[in-house]
């Protein structure tokens, strides 16, 4: 389900959010699907259970999942929330590009890295 990096600076938690937002976002998880339970999804990642249930509240919290006491966690199905989605990412992509700009790259330069679907360069 989530694929965690350790190496990543990003608190595990956070990306667990994050995985959990993508998959939502890209259609991988449905409305109303059922999330896997805290524990099972702590055994699978092998993290404490802690960790799963605040990466849950804070979903909650901004409306990605609901919780159904005695039922568990599930995918909402509110078009608000993939437009903050879209509006957060293009907020973070502007402010990427004017650091981009800033370290010497030109509108052209990064217009052929989004033609080239953002490969990497060696």
């Amino acid at each position: 389900m989530v694929q965690l990096d350790y190496r990543d600076a990003r608190p595990i938690y956070t990306q667990i959010i994050d995985g959990i937002r993508e998959q939502i976002t890209a259609g991988i998880l449905q409305p109303g699907e059922k999330l896997p339970s805290v524990r099972e999804l702590a055994a699978v990642l092998a993290i404490n259970p802690n960790t799963i249930q605040r990466s849950y509240r804070c979903l909650e919290l901004d409306g990605w999942i609901a919780t159904v006491p005695g039922k568990g966690c599930f995918v909402c199905s509110n078009h608000q929330t993939q437009q903050r989605e879209k509006e957060r990412l293009l907020e973070a992509f502007d402010t990427t590009v004017i650091a981009l700009e800033k370290l010497g790259f030109t509108r052209q330069m990064l217009e052929q890295r989004l033609n080239e679907g953002g490969k990497t360069h060696a």
